[in-house]
């Protein structure tokens, strides 16, 4: 503890910071981009880029899945929606692992996708995960970050005595210490709310993980409080499977009762349990395109006679707890929303950044003069956080327009050799980091630059999609990701100009060359 509250404040500022601070930003990036999850899917996914469909060939698309997954004990689709026009069917093959394939909503047959996990196979579930599967303990670091960011914005508060006036100051015409302190101020100050907000919903989509007891104590009476609170909480309906053979009844009716039961809402997901079986019955989960929340109601029907069977509604306390999940996961349809969230994510990586690089110059001579060689590490890991997980996110497309559909290198399939490319192109950035400095940031936006432009370039040759093409098709989702990728060029391209050798920025605001 330091001599007064607020000092102690900025230390747990400052060094919760530091410690987490590259954690953080990557979380905060991978998030940021989950809210155009699908759109990337799109983009990533030449095969996918369809218009939307009036009707959904379901008879055909299950006799597609029974070919393709004979032996699976579910089939379970995501039936197509604004963002995603192809209807995806997932299953389990035969090594136990979860797999998809993207049918045509029109005639059921398998689209000719790229094998890649895209947007939100993989920096979706990297947001929450980190795909850190050992012991959970992607969820863990997660939630640790979580409560760090929690006491920064708290901390932050109780140190900025001026809390509303640097909500109106910005100077980027001062020198580069007081204008990126002046940013991050800001950033943390306008987006605040938005910062609080998606962070403890965050904590509380996973209170299951974090706080394991809770069935245990709300459930203490049940022999198996687990399974008591999935059932109640979730919503579970088994029954097995008879081992006789039988017809599945038509799946249409049941979709009309289901949208007759939910005030006009259409089911999101389909799931046909055993089928061919006697027992076979079908799961309809509603919706969340036209609501915040990521509610949990189901219908299940008989699967040969096409009878409901069990209605689940959550209760309220759930029912809280999933709109809290709709919020941080704006899953419904609003666009105007979806592009604050992405703005309010790019802030937090913005105030994360600034703030990296206010420590850095407060204490560079410091050390310098102490022999220190604590600046050089953080600025090192600095660079390689901001501008090196850009890089490797960049490389990630680059790699899904390159890499051949039946690319397999020692055994790595193709999907897998996307997601090493990011890693070590991340990983290359942060050791060049290292070994360059501060010359690293320029050098790292010069690639930035050049990987965007690269990314376009690529898209427009090997799909024939180039801006202009799906500007005039009004496609929305792969025109607005190429547009997104050439803003990021010029911005890069602008600060690389920017840090080239010799250029500084007076006190006054204007360029003079050095010597």
């Amino acid at each position: 503890m330091h001599r007064s509250f607020r000092e102690s404040m900025r230390w747990l500022h400052t060094w919760a910071g530091l410690v987490l601070g590259a954690l953080l930003l990557a979380i905060f990036w991978t998030g940021t981009l989950s809210v155009f999850d699908k759109e990337i899917d799109r983009w990533m996914m030449p095969a996918t880029r369809l218009a939307p469909a009036d009707t959904v060939a379901l008879e055909p698309a299950l006799a597609t899945a029974r070919r393709i997954a004979p032996d699976a004990p579910n089939l379970r689709f995501m039936l197509p929606s604004e963002r995603a026009a192809q209807l995806r069917l997932f299953y389990t093959d035969a090594a136990g692992e979860l797999v998809f394939r993207d049918l045509d909503p029109r005639t059921g047959r398998p689209l000719a996708t790229l094998d890649t996990l895209a947007g939100s196979g993989f920096f979706f579930p990297f947001h929450y995960s980190l795909h850190l599967k050992w012991n959970d303990l992607g969820y863990w670091l997660v939630g640790l970050a979580g409560m760090a960011m929690l006491a920064l914005l708290v901390s932050g508060v109780v140190i900025h005595r001026k809390l509303i006036g640097e909500f109106f100051v910005f100077r980027p015409r001062k020198r580069l210490q007081r204008a990126n302190l002046d940013l991050h101020n800001l950033t943390g100050v306008l987006a605040l709310p938005f910062h609080f907000v998606v962070t403890l919903s965050g904590l509380i989509i996973f209170f299951n993980i974090y706080f394991p007891q809770a069935a245990t104590l709300a459930y203490s009476e049940a022999s198996a409080p687990n399974a008591t609170f999935v059932e109640e909480g979730f919503g579970r309906y088994r029954r097995p499977a008879s081992g006789e053979s039988a017809e599945l009844a038509p799946l249409g009716p049941m979709l009309a009762r289901a949208r007759a039961a939910w005030g006009g809402d259409g089911p999101g997901q389909l799931r046909i349990w055993h089928p061919g079986d006697a027992n076979a019955y079908v799961e309809l989960r509603r919706s969340t395109s036209r609501m915040v929340r990521m509610n949990r109601d189901q219908l299940y029907f008989d699967g040969v006679s096409g009878e409901l069977l069990h209605r689940f509604e959550a209760a309220p306390l759930m029912r809280a707890q999933r709109f809290i999940a709709g919020m941080h996961f704006i899953q419904f349809d609003h666009w105007p929303l979806r592009w604050l969230y992405f703005l309010g994510g790019l802030s937090g990586c913005v105030m994360i950044a600034t703030g990296f690089i206010f420590w850095l110059e407060a204490r560079r001579r410091r050390h310098a003069r102490q022999g220190r060689s604590g600046v050089r590490l953080v600025e090192g890991l600095t660079i390689g956080s901001v501008t090196g997980i850009m890089i490797a996110t960049l490389a990630f497309f680059v790699a899904n327009r390159l890499l051949p559909s039946e690319a397999t290198v020692a055994g790595v399939e193709r999907a897998a050799l996307e997601v090493w490319v990011f890693l070590l192109a991340w990983l290359a950035a942060l050791i060049q980091a290292a070994w360059r400095g501060g010359r690293a940031w320029r050098e790292q936006s010069l690639a930035i630059a050049g990987l965007a432009l690269l990314a376009v370039a690529l898209n427009a040759v090997t799909t024939g999609d180039h801006l202009l093409r799906t500007l005039a098709a009004g496609d929305g989702a792969v025109a607005g990701i190429d547009l997104m990728l050439l803003t990021a060029a010029a911005l890069a391209a602008w600060m690389t100009r920017r840090l080239r050798p010799g250029r500084r920025v007076t006190t006054a605001g204007r360029e003079q060359r050095r010597g």
